[in-house]
């Protein structure tokens, strides 16, 4: 299972910017789908996290200002009104079940994208 984003680069604050994460390779089924980020210095957080039911979860610093979304095995992250505290690498995730796995849950990660907000 390969997950590749797409999407990063530099915009000024107030800008918009959309993520892209396609997951790829022999999958079974994936439960959920999600959005983190890691800034210089700081610990990985959650942005935001969409289920296969559709329910979705945002940390409070970006709510009224990103959109996650799903179709199929792609999820987008729509940031809008960027400020320059949202400036981090951006790493898409994936709960999938294969017959790697024995089709029990696992976690994969993409390789990251750099979400540059600067005036």
């Amino acid at each position: 299972v390969q997950l590749q984003a797409s999407g990063g680069g530099l915009v000024q604050p107030g800008g918009s910017l959309r993520l892209s994460c396609a997951a790829s390779g022999s999958i079974f089924s994936i439960n959920a789908m999600g959005w983190y980020r890691q800034a210089p210095g700081n610990q990985r957080e959650l942005v935001a996290t969409i289920a296969s039911g559709g329910s979705t979860n945002y940390a409070e610093s970006v709510k009224g200002r990103f959109t996650i979304s799903r179709d199929k095995n792609t999820v987008y992250l729509q940031m809008n009104s960027l400020k320059s505290e949202d400036t981090a690498v951006y790493l898409c995730n994936a709960r999938v079940r294969s017959r790697t796995t024995s089709y029990q849950p696992y976690d994969y990660w993409g390789q990251g994208t750099l979400v540059t907000v600067s005036s």
